[in-house]
């Protein structure tokens, strides 16, 4: 059986081959409306974007090593939306004097029968999850507040359960190889977060997919 056809192209102009620049951290429930006040004081959007999305991981196991790792994400909140596809190197660990995690990032918009033209090219679904929460902006940084939800029923996001009471916060920037500087402006924006909540630079070797 043939893969379904798909279409895909950036969702930027430009080059789509980029690097992210990454903090994480989380915050209680219970200082999640002290969070969100302090950010759209500092951010440049003072309400904050809304989403809900769907993601799914999906692996292809090679003949030795590590498997290959895509991820396809849509929007539950606009269901008639373009799909995403983003690929995730493996992070930079050589220059310990950044201050934010660096790995490459591929990300591009597909039409709806992605999840079947991934099956077809012989990718596993290795499990989903849900998110949902604000997204703030400050120049090229971004910063997600969300909780994530697994998905008990496969393919059935009404069915999820909250997979921690804790909600889990992301500064990130895109930016082209080279623009070491922007970890130097996210740590500065990261300690204006103090004490609410620590953004940190992820240890690679303690992460999962």
């Amino acid at each position: 059986m043939e893969a379904p056809p798909v279409t895909v192209m950036p969702i930027t102009s430009g080059t789509i081959n980029m690097m992210e620049y990454l903090l994480q951290g989380s915050v209680l429930e219970s200082a999640l409306e002290s969070l969100l006040h302090r950010l759209r004081g500092l951010c440049d959007n003072m309400e904050p974007e809304t989403f809900t999305d769907h993601e799914l991981v999906y692996l292809l196991k090679g003949q030795q090593g590590n498997p290959f790792i895509l991820r396809a994400r849509h929007s539950l909140s606009h269901p008639t939306a373009p799909w995403h596809l983003r690929y995730l190197g493996q992070p930079e660990v050589g220059d310990k004097s950044r201050h934010a995690l660096v790995r490459n990032c591929v990300d591009v918009s597909a039409s709806h029968s992605l999840p079947d033209f991934l099956n077809e090219m012989g990718f596993r679904m290795d499990h989903e999850f849900v998110t949902s929460g604000h997204i703030f902006r400050k120049g090229a940084m971004k910063i997600v507040v969300c909780n994530v939800s697994r998905v008990l029923v496969p393919g059935n996001t009404e069915n999820t359960e909250r997979m921690s009471l804790s909600y889990l916060v992301e500064l990130s920037v895109l930016a082209p190889a080279g623009q070491d500087t922007m970890s130097e402006d996210m740590r500065s924006f990261a300690e204006q977060l103090k004490p609410l909540i620590h953004l940190e630079k992820i240890d690679p070797s303690k992460q999962r997919h």
